[in-house]
Formats: structure tokens, sequence, C-alpha cells
């Protein structure tokens, strides 16, 4: 059976605009028959891969860009200074010996070629890759496309195995995801509001001849929510894409911390609106990833007492136990980290209803994580 490890989390986001649509709006969705506020998978993803460099070594991170030819370029010149001016001939002709294929940039003259798409590539392929057509410079001999692809599916960056690489001119160049990513969407009604604001211009604003008012005025939209996130990570396949298990060990340390830390960064100089997760539940599965959004179908309702908090917390424990009655899918093992209105996740006493999981701090969740899923890494390479 395939090992998969579920992050489930409720995040408070004040007033803000992290992800915008192509009028500037907040984006949201209609879910439960009222329009929530929704942050994009990719948004978040992107802003995991970013917090990534904080936490592992440059040649474990992947480079996305259609840029691959200067990349490569690069790369060569460094590695081989005499071949310098034919670089950016030497890779152009790796990514054609991959059937990848190139065009001049718009609006740009005598710019290297460009993919006709964002391309994924770690730092380890594309040092090997340099390698490949330096050699093949110096000893005046063309590349074998088949070396060359060989090396676009070895040594992946730990972002391309988690989130994958699609390649439209060859799907053999293809990796598999092996992560998903929901769109994060409130647990409540949420509406757009408008903040209307002026710049005071400072020299005129000093001059007792002009008018002080405004030199410029203007709105932005936004809104605030609290809002339910929730990733799913095939470890078997991480494993497969990475093709080692303690690398697959560490990935998955690294993306629990990061999914959970990051934040993107829409407007945050205006709003200011980095948060923590109010709780976080992590459960490892060996049946099927499960999300837990069912819970807020039925959008949660608040008074002036209560916040969306602690009553989304309530709804995603009830929900969770609910599943776990009806379907008989429960976890392997399960951890929760929560704040004082997270505390119904994992709660104490005699007759409180069985926790979610064992309450543990951040610090120590990836270690509690790795612990219960290295094991069954350890059982899939014996086998």
């Amino acid at each position: 059976m395939s090992t998969y490890v579920d992050i489930h989390i409720i995040q408070n986001l004040p007033p803000s605009c992290v992800n915008r649509d192509d009028s500037g709006s907040p984006k949201s969705a209609v879910y439960g028959g009222v329009r929530r506020l929704r942050v994009s998978s990719q948004s978040w993803k992107r802003a995991t891969r970013l917090y990534f460099n904080d936490l592992l070594d440059a040649k474990d991170v992947g480079v996305r860009t259609k840029r691959v030819v200067e990349v490569l370029a690069e790369r060569i010149t460094e590695d081989a200074p005499e071949l310098a001016g034919d670089a950016v001939t030497l890779a152009e002709g790796v990514f054609k010996a991959a059937r990848i294929k190139l065009s001049p940039p718009r609006g740009k003259k005598d710019a290297p070629q460009e993919s006709g798409y964002l391309l994924f590539l770690s730092t380890s392929q594309i040092a090997r890759l340099a390698e490949l057509a330096i050699a093949s410079a110096r000893d005046g001999e063309t590349l074998d496309a088949k070396t060359v692809k060989k090396i676009f599916k070895e040594a992946h960056a730990v972002d391309i195995a988690l989130f994958g690489r699609m390649v439209a001119d060859d799907t053999d160049l293809n990796v598999d995801a092996a992560c998903q990513v929901a769109h994060a969407i409130s647990t409540h009604a949420a509406e757009n509001e408008y903040d209307f604001f002026t710049a005071v211009d400072d020299d005129k604003s000093r001059s007792e001849e002009e008018d002080a008012g405004a030199g410029m005025m203007g709105t932005v939209e936004f809104s605030s929510a609290t809002m339910y996130r929730y990733a799913t990570v095939n470890l078997d396949m991480l494993v497969e894409n990475l093709g080692d298990g303690d690398a697959a060990l560490r990935a998955l340390e690294v993306f629990i911390k990061g999914f959970c830390l990051s934040m993107p960064t829409g407007k945050q100089n205006t709003f200011a609106n980095r948060t923590l997760p109010e709780a976080v539940v992590v459960s490892v599965r060996d049946d099927q990833p499960v999300s837990l959004v069912g819970a807020f179908e039925k959008p949660i309702r608040t008074n002036e007492a209560d916040g969306y908090l602690a009553r989304s917390a309530e709804a995603l424990a009830e929900h969770a136990r609910a599943i776990e009655d009806s379907y008989g899918l429960k976890p392997l093992a399960s951890f929760v980290v929560a704040l004082k209105g997270g505390g119904v996740l994992a709660p104490e006493g005699p007759d409180a209803p069985a926790p979610l999981g064992e309450r543990v701090s951040f610090a120590d969740l990836p270690d509690r994580v790795r612990e219960a899923v290295a094991p069954r890494v350890g059982r899939e390479e014996r086998a």
C-alpha cells in the first residue's frame, strides 16, 4: 500500500490581498452556495518553493524559467571560460537534442532563444548538461539524445520531485508530482471590501500658497477570513522521484515546514498580513488522501462573542471523526499542533471526544512525522 501524508491547516488571514485575479480583486470561489475568499494552489506552492531557499542548499532547489538557454550557457561559460563564445550555441544544441522547441524572445534582438513554456530544471541537471555540452565541444562529437534525456530524468531537485514537471514537447521528460495542494478557501462566507487611500505631496504640502490636498488617490480591494488549507504527499512517489529514501524523508520534513510557515507575498507591504496557522493536523495514511473541506460546506457562522477560528476547528474535528466512524478510514498516525482555539482538535479529560492526533509542538512535528513514516520507506526499499 502507498503511504500518504495529509496536512490540514486552519489559518486566520487579516485584511489582505495575498492572491488577486486579473482585475486586482482577491480571488474567490462559490462553495456551499456562498462566496468564499480563495488563495490558489499555485500561489501557495510558489510561496512554499521560495521558503525552501531558507531550508535547503541551492543544489537541492530547482530553477523554473523560459530562459533555459541563457541559464545553461552561463554554466558552460563558468565551467569552461574558453568556450564562452560558443556557450549559447552549445546550450541550444542540448535542448534541441532533448526535442525541446526554442524560439527567439519577443522584442529582444540578439538575445538567446527561449523555450515556449516555463521549464523546471534542477541545479544538478544544469551542471550535468553543461558538462556534457563541454565534453562534446572539446571532443568534436555530436550530442547523444539518449544521454541528454537520461540527465533530464535523474537528480531531480526537491521542488521538482514534489510539484512535478510538464514538458509539452516530450512527455517522456515529465515528472509526476508527489504532492497535491488544494486551493485554500475561507471556512465562512467572505466579502471583498475597498480601501480608499490618498497620498500627500510632501513638497506641495509645505507651500502656504498651494492646496495641500492629496497628490494622488485610489482604491485597493481586500478581504479577511479564516482559511482551510490542505495538501497531501504521496511518499512512495516522492521516493521514486528522488531515488533515495533518506532524501525523500528530508524533502517531506522541508515541505511540512515550508507549507505551514509560508505566505504568498501579494500586497504584503500594504497589509503586513503574515500570520501563522491556528491549527495544523498531519495524518499518515495507507488508504487514500482525505481532504476535510467538507467540514465547511455549510459555512461557519459566528457572533460578536465568538470568532471563526474556534468554530472552524470544531467543525474540522467533527467532520474528521464522522469520516472515521462512517468509512473506517483511520490514519496510521496523526499529530496536532494547536493554539488555544485549536484545542478542540486534541481535547483532554475523561469525557472528552477522541483527539484527532497526538498534540506536539511545531518544532517537533517534522521529526515525529518522519519517525512515523520512516519504517514504511525502509519496507518499500527492502521490497
